[in-house]
């Protein structure tokens, strides 16, 4: 049975408020951790909606960008999301990109992290594409152990193209075949 509901985008172009952005606020802020690791957020424990809405709208500026929000199965609630890159700034890397999966810190060991992973790479594979990647900081071995877990392994070390940041270079396979369900 999933544990989330079928993913849904978020609009490119459609402004942040309301009760969405105080779902998606109280998801951010839920991961301070991370983003005291990451540096994303002046503040990890007092992120604001205006910061999470900024956050969003330049993922979303990327023509290539897809957020995805994933919701709980059961309560509807935001459990969690997803932002992918169809293709990566560098015309030599031909794969797609994880670029961030977060879920909501009170919710997650539950197997919504593993399970928003697999419908990404569902979402990919069904698009034709034949491969994932993304990119772990260095100093952050949760997020590394549980991409490894997922299939992931380390193809290169190198900076981040945002921030300079070390990182750890992922890629999975995404072999054709016979779609597996994994809930939507």
């Amino acid at each position: 049975m999933p544990l989330l509901a079928p993913l849904e985008p978020l609009a490119p172009r459609v402004p942040l408020g309301g009760a969405l952005l105080g779902e998606l606020t109280e998801l951010y802020a839920s991961n301070a951790a991370f983003h005291r690791a990451s540096g994303d957020f002046p503040d990890p424990d007092r992120v604001t909606p205006d910061q999470v809405a900024a956050a969003l709208d330049a993922e979303r500026a990327h023509p290539a960008a897809e957020v995805l929000l994933a919701r709980d199965a059961a309560d509807g609630a935001l459990a969690g999301l997803a932002v992918t890159l169809a293709e990566h700034p560098d015309p030599l890397d031909p794969y797609p990109w994880i670029g961030l999966l977060m879920v909501h810190g009170g919710r997650q060991r539950a197997g919504l992290g593993r399970e928003l992973a697999g419908r990404v790479e569902e979402r990919l594979r069904a698009a034709g594409r034949d491969g994932v990647r993304l990119a772990v900081l260095d100093g952050n071995p949760g997020g590394l152990a549980f991409w490894t877990a997922l299939g992931h392994r380390v193809v290169d070390h190198r900076e981040d193209r945002e921030r300079g940041r070390p990182c750890a270079v992922l890629h999975k396979d995404l072999p054709a075949g016979p779609a597996r369900t994994i809930g939507g």
